[in-house]
């Protein structure tokens, strides 16, 4: 399989924020693209991109490594933002899919009373 190895145009700011060079910032970028494919055996779909950028964000950590506690970070961990953006995101699809289920019991309830009536 090939890589798709096009660097997102928020790789500067993330090198930035962990306090790496850009240059780092894409080796590690490709680490990732390369680690995400060989663990999903695809170079595409929203689990492969998923895990390229959740893998991606754990490796500049690793990188940057932890500050202590009691002083203020300079290099703060990244993957809340995308562990809370994952969150966000399916909560709206497992609204619609709970509406789903909803409407199709529903219906079915609805066609077996009719059957029964008939």
């Amino acid at each position: 399989m090939k890589n798709n190895l096009t660097a997102p145009k928020i790789l500067p700011w993330i090198a930035r924020r962990a306090g790496i060079s850009d240059e780092l910032a894409l080796k590690l970028w490709r680490r990732a693209v390369s680690e995400a494919e060989f663990l999903t055996g695809k170079t595409e779909g929203s689990d492969y991109w998923s895990l390229v950028i959740e893998r991606f964000l754990d490796i500049v950590e690793d990188e940057v490594g932890e500050a202590p506690q009691y002083t203020p970070s300079l290099a703060p961990r990244l993957s809340w933002m995308w562990h809370h953006q994952s969150r966000m995101s399916q909560l709206s699809l497992m609204a619609a899919q709970n509406a789903y289920y909803f409407w199709r019991n529903a219906w079915r309830q609805i066609a077996a009373r009719n059957k029964l009536a008939a």
